[in-house]
């Protein structure tokens, strides 16, 4: 018999947002609340860089989903599968029935492995990687390590992705990791950027500029990865400007697949049917469905038009609390999400650069700049990333109190 159950509000998706609401929700005095996510284990997906890197371990990014549930909310144990936004009802994988009142809807974001060909059989091969998966970020900082001579290409598709800095990111960990082993200028080093600087906000972009040069790094902007042939070892790469495509040859690959809403949400009635990717349409300041007012949505999964970023979660979970609660007492949806995001860029081993933006897409420094220049790159900013970022987000943002 397929079971029917109902919760006041019904979060979907067990990760940073939909936790730090729950948190939230729960600190404010809700208590019908369920969560609906089938994953055992919470990944603090921004560590993935590092351990690419060879900068972290693994272990260090995953604890059991139950430590980070908060008290007195009902985890339901399913995976989403449909939304009846008429009859307010969503179904499970399972066929569980869930009726809700209010929603937040926080599901994530899904890999395309297969809008490229080829892609998603070259990450199966000794030479190709991804940090964006929990399994194949360790073998980036193998292929890295033993890589010696020849050509590497790191690539960024176009479209949002979850923490857009991570394509680059990489690679100039391990531009520096061949410098400190003396292969370097053994190695060619390809970047692939969709976009037509390294960065979007120009304080950043001649940053990076400087660090790509100083790592003798062969940028493409404007240019994205359209096949690869995985036997023969072959990318494919076109330039969006002259239409002119080039076949590299590589010895190491780091992919990084294109992204979009899971498939369930782009064929629901919360997505914004203008938008192929399918994300859910939302207001973009208070983050409240344009259609269905007793409707949220947050991180990655949510179509509000700022970077898909951790610190991003930080700043829309208070505001999707505040206005929620709002809306519950009939009143109107209030508090404002200024766009924040922000980007931490490791340059090197040992350097980061903090990129602070908002909607306005100009810098918005959380340090004054004349205490801490967070536009430069920084060893203390380095262990902000290492060590004081996942420090605040088990510890503070996932209880709701960050």
């Amino acid at each position: 018999m397929v079971a029917t159950t109902h919760h006041t509000t019904l979060i979907i998706g067990g990760g940073s947002a939909g936790v730090s609401v729950a948190a939230r929700l729960r600190r404010a005095g809700i208590t019908d609340l369920g969560l609906v996510e089938p994953a055992d284990t919470h990944c603090y997906q921004p560590l993935w860089t590092l351990v690419g890197g060879g900068c972290a371990p693994l272990a260090s990014s995953v604890r059991p989903q139950a430590c980070v549930m908060p008290a007195g909310v009902a985890w339901v144990r399913d995976r989403a599968e449909t939304i009846d936004t008429d009859n307010q009802v969503v179904t499970t994988a399972g066929g569980t029935r869930i009726g809700y009142e209010y929603l937040v809807v926080c599901p994530g974001i899904q890999l395309d492995w297969t809008a490229i060909p080829g892609m998603g059989e070259a990450v199966t091969t000794p030479w190709v990687s991804s940090n964006y998966t929990y399994e194949l970020a360790p073998k980036t900082w193998e292929i890295i390590r033993s890589l010696r001579s020849g050509t590497a290409v790191f690539t960024m598709p176009a479209g949002p992705i979850k923490c857009g800095g991570a394509p680059q990111k990489i690679a100039y960990l391990a531009c520096d990791y061949w410098r400190q082993q003396g292969v370097l200028d053994d190695i060619r080093v390809v970047l692939v950027l969709p976009t037509p600087s390294l960065f979007g906000i120009r304080e950043f972009a001649d940053v990076l500029a400087k660090v790509a040069a100083r790592y003798r790094i062969e940028v493409r902007v404007s240019s994205e990865l359209i096949e690869v042939d995985p036997d023969a070892r072959r990318a494919v790469v076109i330039d969006r400007v002259t239409g002119a495509t080039d076949d590299i040859a590589y010895d190491l690959m780091h992919l990084v697949p294109p992204q979009s809403a899971p498939d369930w949400i782009k064929k629901s009635p919360l997505a914004d049917p203008t938008d192929p990717a399918g994300y859910v349409c939302v207001d973009k300041h208070t983050l409240q469905h344009t259609r269905y007012p007793n409707v949220f949505s947050l991180g990655d999964s949510s179509g509000s038009p700022n970077a898909k970023t951790g610190a991003a979660v930080r700043k829309q979970a208070p505001v999707v609390v505040a206005n929620l609660l709002s809306v519950m007492t009939g009143q109107p949806a209030a508090r404002q999400y200024d766009g924040y995001a922000s980007c931490p860029l490791t340059t090197a081993r040992n350097k980061m650069l903090l990129a602070e933006f908002d909607y306005s897409m100009r810098p918005h420094p959380t340090f004054p700049p004349r205490l801490v220049n967070a536009q430069k790159e920084r060893r203390d900013m380095w262990y902000l990333k290492r060590y004081g970022l996942p420090l605040m987000y088990w510890n503070l943002l996932l209880k709701g109190l960050a």
